[in-house]
């Protein structure tokens, strides 16, 4: 039997059978924002956000971001702490804090 898997905005009403809230927007960022992710495997590689998801049931939560090296896309998902703002992890090493610790404030 196929697992159930379903997507709804934060707001909406609860219902036993959602599991998964997505949102394109977080820690002042908004779907398309360019950012940088702090993972041996990608450096070197440019991501956009796209969404970040929190699963209602075990109160995990991701953060959805599409990019690759070069011209290569597939969306990718990471830990909220391992994403940081465009252009502050350099060589592997973050020169700030991530968006998680320190999320960027809307003016």
């Amino acid at each position: 039997m196929p697992r159930r898997r379903s997507v709804v905005a934060p707001d909406a009403p609860d219902d036993e059978g959602v599991r998964l809230a997505r949102v394109d927007t977080w820690a002042g960022l908004r779907a398309g924002d360019e950012v940088d992710v702090l993972d041996e495997r990608e450096r070197r590689a440019t991501f956009r956000f796209v969404a970040h998801v929190t699963n209602r049931v075990t109160s995990d939560t991701w953060v959805e971001v599409v990019g690759g090296r070069g011209a290569e896309r597939r969306i990718r998902a990471f830990r909220p702490e391992q994403l940081y703002p465009a252009r502050t992890v350099r060589n592997g090493v973050a020169t700030g804090p991530s968006l998680a610790d320190a999320p960027r404030l809307q003016i």
